[in-house]
């Protein structure tokens, strides 16, 4: 059973990888003036809510599992995730606003969190491997 929970955390972190990529693709693109902040951010704001949706399950999956240290380390993640999400501002188009983006250097710390995020995941991301194939091999 534990190898079954390290295989869909494992999974769920490459696509969670995939999404920090494909955040700073698209933010480096709007940095660079190829597309616009609108298209911008309703590119990102599509991906958002399923960011939360599968750092949190990974992060509860570790709490019902008993993982507690795994755990303890999603959690600020995880906690930061749902923060941004419900603490948007009303009038807002979502955590990516097309209107504040260029304001007070939001660009940096959208480009500097996202590069945060992915760090992360690639450390999850061997952790889990490294977790998997030990409980594969005690099975």
């Amino acid at each position: 059973m534990e190898s079954v929970v390290f295989i869909f955390a494992l999974i769920d972190c490459c696509a969670l990888i995939f999404l920090a990529v494909y955040f700073i693709i698209t933010l480096s693109d709007l940095e660079c003036d190829y597309i616009n902040a609108r298209s911008c951010c309703s590119k990102l704001n599509k991906w958002v809510i399923p960011e939360v949706i599968g750092h949190a399950v990974v992060t509860v999956l570790m709490l019902i599992s008993l993982h507690w240290f795994i755990f303890l380390l999603n959690l600020p993640i995880a906690t930061w995730n749902i923060y941004r999400f419900i603490m948007v501002p009303s009038g807002n188009m979502g955590v990516f606003d097309p209107t504040e983006i260029h304001n007070r250097g939001q660009l940096k710390s959208h480009m500097k969190e996202a590069m945060i995020k992915l760090g992360f995941h690639l450390l999850c991301f061997f952790m889990y491997l490294y977790s998997m194939i030990l409980a594969l091999i005690n099975d």
